[in-house]
């Protein structure tokens, strides 16, 4: 038996049991099912049971990995979560913003690369933060009144997260453990400092919050990422 199809040897065994289909025992499948499928399995029929089986397992082999930094969900500025892994296959400018900072107009630099590259597959996406000088004391809907009536964003903006402490969410907690050039790891220095993850959801760059969103060498480096397909 080929290995694409030692993997589906699970489905055999449960298909042979439930579905009446002659497919000899595999050795130790029923360790491998978890023993609630089984209840699940016993109400249907036979058919409906090879069906299933099938189905699951087609969907689970061309379901691909989510890669690390993209198996987080937050939440977006309207409360809906989002789970990062609905990004996958794009490219990510992830930053931590403020709205009363002296780098705030990076904003509007941020908007014009999403209207520049948004079609050709980049997200950016905005991550409120209130650690750095209590810059970004709002609330999610002033935030977000603040960020569209003031600088025009339409890009992905989330609820207001920690990124350095015991308190830093998750995702961020991953982000900045990395060795990622030219910054490397550590803690978040300050509002507008930038990640860029690339279309396989590999963190490929980490930009200081003075690098300017325009500056050559992030946009040389965006679409480097965007034209690996």
């Amino acid at each position: 038996m080929n290995s694409r199809l030692r993997r589906f040897r699970p489905i055999f065994f449960l298909v042979r049991r439930y579905a009446g289909f002659t497919i000899p025992a595999i050795p130790h499948a029923r360790a491998i099912i978890d023993p609630k499928d089984h209840q699940i399995l016993k109400t249907l029929t036979p058919l409906a049971t090879a069906a299933f089986l099938l189905v699951s397992a087609i969907i689970a082999e061309e379901a691909p990995d989510t890669p690390a930094a993209l198996d987080f969900t937050l939440k977006t500025l309207d409360g809906e979560a989002v789970a990062l892994a609905s990004y996958q296959g794009r490219v990510l400018m992830v930053v931590n913003t403020a709205s009363k900072c002296g780098l705030t107009p990076q904003y509007r630099a941020l908007q014009a690369l999403h209207e520049k590259y948004a079609k050709d597959g980049l997200a950016v996406l905005g991550f409120p933060c209130n650690q750095f000088g209590r810059q970004e004391p709002g609330t999610a809907a002033e935030i977000k009144a603040f960020c569209t009536q003031n600088h025009g964003v339409t890009f992905d903006m989330f609820s207001k997260i920690e990124v350095n402490g015991e308190g830093a969410c998750d995702f961020y907690k991953h982000l900045t453990a990395l060795e990622t050039k030219p910054k490397g790891p550590g803690r978040v220095s300050w509002n507008f400092e930038k990640f860029l993850i690339g279309r396989r959801g590999n963190v490929v760059a980490r930009f200081a919050p003075r690098t300017k969103p325009e500056a050559k060498d992030v946009t040389d480096l965006i679409e480097a990422e965007l034209a690996k397909k």
